[in-house]
């Protein structure tokens, strides 16, 4: 797992700025949940999560995780109202990991209910929760939806077992449908998650796993390139020769057969790893992000942003439950961002996005790039004559060098 990022002290009751709270009433406010449990760590995964015998019994478990959370949310609810601020209702919740269904559906709805009675919740509330596919029950579906949930995102991953297995992803493929299944009969939207360019498989079976997927009708689809992480198991079993080294025309030729799948079945993209059925079925707790919303990040290695203020907790379950249980903040440092990096930032996300990012808010330097960048096919030539920097399907393979020109010139 990567070292958590270094930055400015934060107060020990985690207030914030003056500065960051001045609007926080005219601005979306969005709460993450991070749950860092899982079954067994896959070799290719680099978040913060841990398997029961590395925890020992200690600090922030199963057991006592919605209590903490719980107690984070108090700390959120002082800091956002300091000095008489009013954030608004909670727009989106997301519960992400990890496997959060690890936990027991009760604690989720719990952890739900609590950030209800601390902020109200918006009309129209998306909240969502990752699943393993195997962890799913109709009895859990149905209890889910009851207490709030709105959507399920089941990782899926891919169709094939000797990619899952490349994976070291545990689930049975069957449940995959198993789960939808029940999820859709409770009520719930349904957000499949897919991988492609695992080391070893081929254009073939990444066809199948998307066919599959398709064959299910779910709500939405995200498929996201896979990056070989150093410090993972997989990162030195690629070093090692033990798997091949990820191509990136191969993974090219799998994200254009991915789109050119997802749209012959009647999915949009909106974002450049995310397709849905249409504007309904978009996964607004993600579009918040990229759109630079204010959420406050819950749980071990969470990070928030409010303001123009970014902080990130404690990494370690045990460091987190401890200084919660002290009633401190459980955060470790943060960073205040300046103009310019809020202006960066606000391109890199923003492009990625299909509604795609007005011309009128690129830095001057950026502006003599664009004529470029449609010669080169990576932007619209007719949206950029609308005022928006839209990418093509080529652009959207070389996203990062776009943003980079329209950053810099």
């Amino acid at each position: 797992m990567p070292a958590l990022p270094t930055g400015d002290p934060v107060p020990a009751d985690g207030a914030l700025p003056s500065s960051a709270l001045a609007t926080i009433a005219d601005t979306e406010f969005a709460l993450y949940l991070h749950v860092p449990f899982c079954r067994v760590r896959c070799g290719y995964c680099d978040f913060n999560t841990y398997t029961k015998p590395e925890l020992g019994g200690h600090g922030a478990t199963i057991d006592t995780f919605a209590d903490a959370a719980i107690a984070e949310m108090d700390v959120a609810q002082d800091v956002l109202t300091a000095g008489g601020a009013n954030p608004p209702a909670v727009s989106t919740i997301f519960i992400g990991g990890g496997t959060p269904t690890m936990l027991p559906a009760a604690d989720l709805v719990r952890m739900v209910a609590a950030a209800r009675e601390r902020w109200g919740f918006a009309d129209n509330i998306e909240i969502t929760t990752e699943a393993n596919p195997d962890t799913i029950t109709p009895e859990i579906a149905v209890e889910l939806a009851a207490g709030g949930f709105t959507r399920v995102s089941l990782g899926m991953q891919s169709a094939v077992p000797s990619v899952l297995a490349t994976l070291e992803r545990t689930h049975d493929p069957a449940n995959v449908a198993t789960a939808l299944r029940a999820c859709r009969a409770a009520g719930l939207a349904v957000s499949l998650d897919l991988i492609y360019g695992t080391p070893g498989e081929t254009l073939g079976q990444w066809r199948m796993s998307l066919e599959e997927a398709i064959d299910l009708e779910p709500d939405h689809l995200s498929a996201y390139a896979l990056t070989i992480e150093e410090g993972t198991k997989m990162g030195a079993q690629v070093k090692r020769g033990q798997l091949p080294t990820p191509d990136d025309d191969d993974e090219a030729d799998k994200y254009e057969l991915a789109s050119e799948l997802l749209m012959d079945a009647g999915y949009e993209w909106y974002e450049i790893s995310n397709w849905s059925r249409g504007p309904a079925t978009q996964c607004r707790h993600n579009l918040g992000y990229w759109r630079g919303v204010n959420w406050w990040g819950i749980g071990p290695g969470a990070h928030s942003h409010v303001g123009g203020v970014r902080w990130w907790n404690v990494k370690h379950p045990a460091a987190y439950a401890s200084r919660l249980a002290q009633g401190l903040s459980p955060a470790h440092s943060r960073e205040v961002l300046t103009a310019e990096q809020r202006s960066d930032e606000d391109i890199l996300l923003g492009v990625r996005l299909a509604q795609g990012y007005p011309i009128a808010s690129l830095p001057h330097k950026g502006r003599g790039a664009i004529a470029p960048l449609i010669g080169d096919g990576l932007i619209g030539g007719r949206a950029a004559l609308r005022g928006s920097i839209v990418l093509t399907q080529r652009g959207r393979l070389l996203a990062d060098t776009v943003v980079h020109h329209l950053i810099n010139g």
